[in-house]
C-alpha cells in the first residue's frame, strides 16, 4: 500500500524517506508512525537498500508530535496502551540512517532526528524540546538522548525552558554533525550515505552497533564489544579483500561477505 504521510524514493543503494504532512507541518502521527515502521522493516529485508535518509520539508523536518490527536487522551488510556513505545522500532533500525533537517525540528520532531545516526543540519534548521509549554515533558526520548548529545547543562536548558536553538548553537553542542546550505543539504545526506553504502555491510552494521552502544555500557564493556566485534570482521572475506586493496593500492570491491 502507498504511503499517505511519506514520499519514498530509490537513489541507488540509497532510501530516502520524506515526512509529507505539509499541511501540519509534519506533525507526527498515529499514521505516520505505522507507515514510517512499515517503510523502515521493508528497507530492512532489502538487500538492494544500504542506508537511509529520512527528511521533511524545507519549513520542517516535523514541527513535533501532533497535540491535536493527543489533547483528549487520559492516562490509562496512553498507560495501558504504551502510548509512543512503537517510536523505539525506529530507534532500533540496524542499517544507517542520516536525518537531514531543515526548518523545525521539534518535540517529536528532534526525537526523531535523535533516533537517527547523525544529523545533517541546513542554515534554517531549529531544534528544541518545547513540550514544557504544554504541560507534559517529551516522551519519545527528548530528556535521554539528548544529554547524551549535549550533556546536562544544555539539555537542561532546553528541557526546562522550551526554547529552540539553531543549526550552528546544535553543532557546537554536538548534537548536529554537519551545517550545510539548504541547496546542498539533502545532496549532500545522500552522498554521505551513499559513501557508508559503498563499504562492507557487516563491517557498517558492526561499526554502528559498537559506536551507538557506547551510551549504554561502561568503558571497559565497551571497549571489549569493540575489541570482539573487530576480531570478527577478520572471519570476513571483505576484511581480506580490504586489506589486499589498500596494500595493492587499489579500490576495494566488498561482498558483504
Amino acid at each position: 500500500m502507498t504511503p499517505q504521510t511519506l514520499i519514498l524514493e530509490s537513489h541507488g543503494p540509497v532510501a530516502l524517506i520524506r515526512l509529507n504532512r505539509p499541511e501540519a507541518l509534519n506533525a507526527l502521527n498515529a499514521q505516520v508512525l505505522t507507515e514510517l515502521i512499515a517503510a523502515l522493516a521493508a528497507f530492512q529485508t532489502d538487500e538492494a537498500v544500504r542506508a537511509v535518509v529520512l527528511t521533511g520539508s524545507q519549513k520542517a523536518f516535523a514541527a513535533g508530535a501532533d497535540v491535536k490527536e493527543m489533547q483528549a487522551l487520559d492516562f490509562a488510556t496512553i498507560y495501558k496502551g504504551d502510548f509512543l513505545s512503537g517510536w523505539a522500532e525506529v530507534a532500533g533500525f540496524r542499517k544507517p540512517i542520516i536525518a537531514a533537517v531543515a526548518g523545525f525540528a521539534l518535540g517529536g520532531g528532534c526525537e526523531l532526528a535523535m533516533m537517527c545516526d547523525m544529523i545533517f543540519a541546513d542554515t534554517s534548521a531549529k531544534f528544541g524540546q518545547p513540550e514544557i509549554s504544554l504541560g507534559i515533558i517529551p516522551g519519545m526520548g527528548g530528556t535521554q538522548r539528548l544529554i547524551r548529545a549535549v550533556g546536562k547543562a544544555k539539555a537542561m536548558d532546553l528541557v526546562l525552558t522550551g526554547r529552540m536553538m539553531d543549526a550552528e548553537e546544535a553543532e557546537r553542542a554536538g548534537l548536529v554533525a554537519r551545517i550545510l546550505p539548504p541547496e546542498s543539504l539533502i545532496d549532500e545526506a545522500l552522498k554521505a550515505a551513499a559513501k557508508i553504502a559503498s563499504f562492507s555491510q557487516p563491517a557498517v552494521l558492526m561499526a554502528k552497533e559498537a559506536v551507538a552502544s557506547a551510551a549504554e555500557l561502561s568503558l571497559n564493556e565497551g571497549l571489549h564489544l569493540e575489541r570482539r566485534l573487530f576480531q570478527s570482521l577478520f572471519a570476513t572475506q571483505d576484511q581480506k579483500e580490504g586489506m589486499a586493496a589498500f596494500i595493492e593500492k587499489r579500490k576495494a570491491t566488498f561482498t558483504d561477505r
